[in-house]
């Protein structure tokens, strides 16, 4: 239902159900083939990632084809690679914010179709780089617009787990890289040149193939109402509506009715001043969270993830071509903490979630550090050790995401998740592989262990910040956690599973964001 309020007499200002609508559905192929559409690109970020660690050993042979080092694929290249994430996060966010989640999502994942393509076209080393570059600039902006599009066409119970599990598979795609690397490095089926190149061309028939099935996303219905389209939102999950209920097999389907409305005025600003004295004035302990959650789980994984192959080439003698089944491993862990853990998000809540993956991530690479460092381990045991690290530490690092994106209201979503995304990943992914790509290549073990150990310090730290200050989203409807800017009554709750909660953080004499979180 939505309705013009014609008491204001302004035909910006409506009122409307669509928010309690989309959290009271059930689950169904209808939400199935959004996630396919939109969380398919994690898929090819691991893929591109994996790949690039894989392949800097081979680049920088004689005869690759291109005239570069190791240390610069994954350190100059590979900072690269991260900045250009972080100025498409900030770029494509604001743009996703003021022209729409689909039609930004479509632009981004050709954005970085383009940069991959011409990776694998690179001639010269500068050509590398800057291509990484444009290739992290398409990324960058997916992070943006595909965590905000989610999260708001998901329904409320369904939220985290859901987040958490799109977000994971991008070690499914680090997986296949892993694995698809040690084929294309094979110089018996393919020569020295041409394989690596295969490998960036097979990311980009597979973007083709997700850029076609991502036409059918449709635009949010939330965001359709915070710009004064209201009725086409209700048209929207009218229609959803009307194939969750055709499509439904056994006993007739009977949606429950939605509880709650929203009253929105589009008129209200969306600036980013506005934006920006939001995040820093009325929620200012989430920014502090978002920050520390975002800086603590780049720091932790480029410790690892930046030298694995180096670390493994340099003590244990693994040829480069065989350290792609070491990282497959490691990516299945990664990949089935968020499957596995993600439900216990919705369920005993996100306050103690994130804060044990954080904690308990930090402590067992503290002690892998200690065993590396006292020799106790080999090849095989030092991967099923980063296994467990990170089968804890993935699960944390999506709920960084998921926390940025339901905890901000409705007109900063993107632009929140780009700013945290950028500034921790700023801190961590760019410094990072510049630290610890030296640390890891000079053969010396307590340069190693002091990598592990910075990078398990700042996720522990995340992790009691987390405990302090982590908000109990878990089966509240997005307007409820964080009531839009642009409502005209903010303290209106816009129903999903928990009508008649206080909106946000609020209690009386307080800002939102600083308030002690409620139950």
């Amino acid at each position: 239902m939505s309705r013009t309020d014609t008491e204001s007499g302004s035909a910006t200002t409506v009122t409307t159900q669509v928010p309690a609508r989309l959290d009271r559905l059930p689950w169904s192929a209808w939400h199935t083939r959004i996630l396919i559409g939109l969380g398919a690109v994690w898929i090819l970020d691991g893929l591109e990632v994996t790949v690039v660690g894989n392949v800097a050993g081979r680049l920088s042979e004689e005869g690759s084809g291109l005239d570069i080092t190791a240390a610069q694929v994954t350190g100059p290249a590979a900072a690269l690679y991260v900045a250009g994430a972080c100025v498409g996060a900030l770029v494509f966010a604001w743009l996703t914010d003021r022209y729409g989640r689909k039609r930004l999502f479509m632009v981004t994942l050709a954005v970085y179709l383009a940069g991959t393509a011409m990776t694998a076209l690179a001639t010269e080393a500068w050509m590398f780089f800057f291509f990484r570059f444009v290739t992290g600039l398409g990324i960058g902006g997916e992070y943006a617009a595909i965590n905000s599009a989610i999260d708001e066409l998901m329904p409320a119970r369904y939220r985290g787990r859901v987040d958490l599990g799109v977000n994971g598979t991008f070690w499914l795609g680090a997986a296949g890289g892993a694995l698809l690397s040690v084929v294309m490095l094979n110089t018996a089926i393919f020569p020295i040149d041409v394989g690596w190149r295969l490998t960036f061309a097979l990311g980009v028939v597979l973007g083709f193939v997700i850029l076609l099935v991502r036409r059918h996303v449709p635009e949010s219905p939330r965001w359709l109402c915070m710009h004064g389209r209201a009725d086409e939102a209700a048209a929207l999950v009218d229609d959803a509506e009307k194939q969750i209920v055709e499509h439904h097999t056994g006993k007739r389907l009977e949606l429950p009715e939605p509880k709650g409305e929203l009253t929105i005025d589009a008129s209200k600003s969306r600036s980013l001043a506005a934006i920006g004295r939001t995040l820093v004035r009325d929620y200012p302990k989430r920014s502090v969270l978002g920050l520390a959650l975002f800086i603590g789980q780049a720091f932790l994984y480029n410790a690892i993830t930046f030298g694995y192959g180096s670390i493994l080439e340099t003590f244990y003698d693994v040829p480069s071509d065989r350290t792609g089944y070491y990282f497959a491993v490691i990516a299945v862990g990664n990949l089935m903490g968020p499957l596995l853990l993600g439900p216990l998000f919705d369920s005993v809540g996100r306050r103690v979630m994130i804060t044990s993956t954080y904690v308990g991530s930090g402590l067992a690479l503290f002690v892998t550090a200690w065993l590396f460092g006292q020799g106790h381990l080999n090849a095989t045991t030092l991967t099923a050790c980063w296994c467990v690290v990170l089968f804890i530490a993935s699960t944390g690092a999506s709920s960084a995401y998921l926390t940025v994106s339901e905890i901000f209201p409705m007109e900063a979503r993107a632009s929140a998740i780009a700013l945290f995304y950028a500034v921790g990943t700023a801190a961590g992914g760019i410094a990072g592989p510049l630290v610890f790509s030296d640390l890891t290549e000079k053969g010396d073990v307590s340069d190693t262990v002091l990598a592990f150990c910075i990078g398990a310090s700042l996720m522990t730290i995340a992790g009691i910040i987390a405990g302090f200050l982590a908000v109990r989203a878990e089966r509240r409807s997005l307007e409820d956690i964080a009531p839009p800017l642009q409502s005209v009554s903010p303290g209106t709750s816009s129903g999903g599973d928990n009508p008649g909660t206080p909106s946000g953080d609020v209690s009386p004499g307080t800002s939102p964001g600083d308030a002690a979180t409620p139950r």
